[in-house]
Formats: C-alpha cells, sequence, structure tokens
C-alpha cells in the first residue's frame, strides 16, 4: 500500500486457499482505500490489523465532505449580506431604502406572533437549523461500507453495489438458483432468490453457506446481518 496523496490496493493480492480464482482481484478492484477524513475520527496510529473472525472491527464511518450544502448555504449567506450592505450603503449616501427593506421591517412591525406568516417563517427556519445541525453531525457516504484496518492510518471502504455484485455472484453459484436480487446495507444484506428444480429449504440452506462465507471475505468492519429469501418462479399461464 502507498499513503502519498491517497493509498492504494494492491490487486495483485493471491487467492487463499480455497477461494475461487480471480475473487481476490474483483474484491480489490471494487474497494477504495481513502485517506482519513479531517472531520471523521483520526485514526490510532498504534493500531493493529483487525484479526476478529466475526468480522467486526472499530473503523467508523467515511465523512462526508458536504460541498453541495456547504455551497449553497454559502451562496445564500453572501447573497443576502451583499444585498443588506449594499442598501445599508445606500442609506449612509442619502439615498432612500430600498422598498423591500422598508416593506420587511413594517411588516416585522406590525404582526403578530401568532400570526400564520410568522408561525410558518418560524418552522421553516428550524426544519433548515435541524437539517444543517444533522448534515454537521452525521457522517453520511452511506454508500461506502468501512473495512477492517490493514495498516496503520490507511483506511479502506467497499461501494455498496460492488459488494451487492460480488456476492450476487456467489449466489449464482449455487446449483438450483435462476435468479438472485441483492441489496447490501449497513446493518442487513437480503438476497431474494428464485429457484426452480431443487427444494427451497436446500437452497436456502446453501445460499446461507455461499453468501455467509462471501460476506467475510468482503473484510468489512462491521459485518451485516443476512437474510435469505427464496421462493419458485412465477408461472407465466398464471398472469
Amino acid at each position: 500500500m502507498s499513503e502519498d496523496g491517497g493509498a492504494r490496493r494492491d490487486d495483485r493480492r493471491p487467492a487463499a486457499p480455497g477461494e475461487r480464482p480471480g475473487a481476490a482481484a474483483g474484491l480489490t478492484g471494487s474497494a477504495r482505500a481513502v485517506p482519513p477524513s479531517p472531520g471523521g475520527p483520526a485514526p490510532d496510529a498504534g493500531a493493529h490489523p483487525d484479526t476478529d473472525p466475526a468480522g467486526g472491527g472499530r473503523a467508523g464511518r467515511f465523512w462526508s465532505a458536504r460541498r453541495v450544502p456547504s455551497g449553497l448555504v454559502a451562496l445564500v449567506l453572501l447573497a443576502g449580506a451583499g444585498l443588506l450592505l449594499y442598501d445599508v450603503a445606500a442609506v449612509r449616501a442619502h439615498r432612500p431604502a430600498a422598498a423591500w427593506r422598508r416593506e420587511l421591517a413594517d411588516e416585522l412591525a406590525t404582526r403578530h406572533l401568532d400570526d400564520p406568516w410568522v408561525l410558518g417563517g418560524a418552522a421553516a427556519a428550524v426544519v433548515l437549523g435541524i437539517w444543517l445541525i444533522a448534515l454537521a453531525v452525521t457522517p453520511g457516504l452511506r454508500a461506502v461500507l468501512p473495512m477492517r484496518s490493514t495498516a496503520p492510518g490507511v483506511r479502506a471502504g467497499l461501494d455498496r453495489p460492488a459488494a451487492a455484485l460480488v456476492l450476487r455472484d456467489r449466489a449464482m453459484e449455487v446449483a438450483g438458483v435462476q435468479s438472485v436480487r441483492m441489496t447490501v446495507g449497513r446493518r442487513r444484506a437480503h438476497a431474494r432468490a428464485v429457484a426452480h428444480f431443487r427444494d427451497l429449504d436446500a437452497v436456502r440452506r446453501d445460499l446461507h453457506t455461499a453468501l455467509g462465507a462471501g460476506l467475510r471475505e468482503l473484510g468489512l468492519a462491521h459485518r451485516p446481518a443476512l437474510t435469505v429469501d427464496v421462493r419458485r418462479p412465477k408461472d407465466p399461464g398464471k398472469g
């Protein structure tokens, strides 16, 4: 691994004993190593690679830079402050105040606190403030699943669609599985499979085994719980 400007995962990792050929390359190709974000928790310099067989690591989620919300808030504040300062400077230059500022001052002086417009504006301000606070205290980047640390100062993450694709390929290798729809979240991985010629309970057990092994090989810091649903294909003649 290298840490100059952005960590990289080595795609030439040999496959472990019993591992499908190409699984290692497919996994590392989908994973991305990300340096710690300034807003997120700093990594422990003395931390060692997580060897917990259950896959539960201490790596936290990645923090989003929140560039779009920050840019929008900055633009609105800049426009409002610039407009207000321009009008104040015009008044200081012995020019009449802008009509919008005179009307706003009259409305604020005459409307009561129980007026619907006042209550609506206050509610909108509260909702906007709660949204901004939530953006400030939550990590974001929900599409990136943290992986176990393999080196001090380096954090790796796996995209949820990539993880779902790897698990779907694993599920399609189970005998009797016709199609699989795989979704992977931060806390739960859910497989919806269609099986045709085998017993559904046997297919379900094999899927649990295959997908459980696949989740362990993903190397996630917090392994999601696995649920599997298996059903028969729909009969075209029944609509």
